[in-house]
């Protein structure tokens, strides 16, 4: 079965989705060395993890919660990424531990904006 280039495999999002888990409850464990994830771990939700088609790499889209301080926050788990490998691969049954890269999920802001835009719409009808 053929997929297009944008179109993951049902694999990559079974992976994907199997490494969001094992992610989430390493963060709300909070077992770090970094002050940073100490501190805000249990407040990071892994909202998307996508894995590249060989599977050796993945992206871990996250935001925490009320977005407050993701700039530190994304290079305090970027620089824990072997850790949260070691972990995975403790945790899963995978052939190869993908190598992470922490980005910040924007989508929820983008949804904010557009309902924001639908709202001002809808208010302009009324008037």
């Amino acid at each position: 079965m053929k997929h297009s280039i944008n179109q993951p495999s049902q694999r990559q999002l079974r992976v994907g989705e199997q490494l969001r888990h094992i992610l989430a409850g390493i963060l709300q464990r909070g077992h770090f060395k970094n002050e940073i994830l100490i501190n805000h771990g249990s407040d990071i939700t892994v909202t998307e993890v996508r894995a590249t088609p060989d599977l050796k790499s993945a992206t871990v889209f996250v935001i925490s919660l009320g977005g407050q301080e993701m700039d530190k926050i994304l290079p305090a788990l970027n620089d824990a990424a072997y850790y949260f490998q070691k972990e995975i691969n403790r945790s899963s049954n995978l052939k190869y531990t993908p190598r992470l890269k922490f980005k910040q999920d924007d989508s929820f802001d983008a949804a904010q904006k557009l309902d924001s835009i639908l709202s001002n719409i809808h208010y302009s009808d009324q008037e």
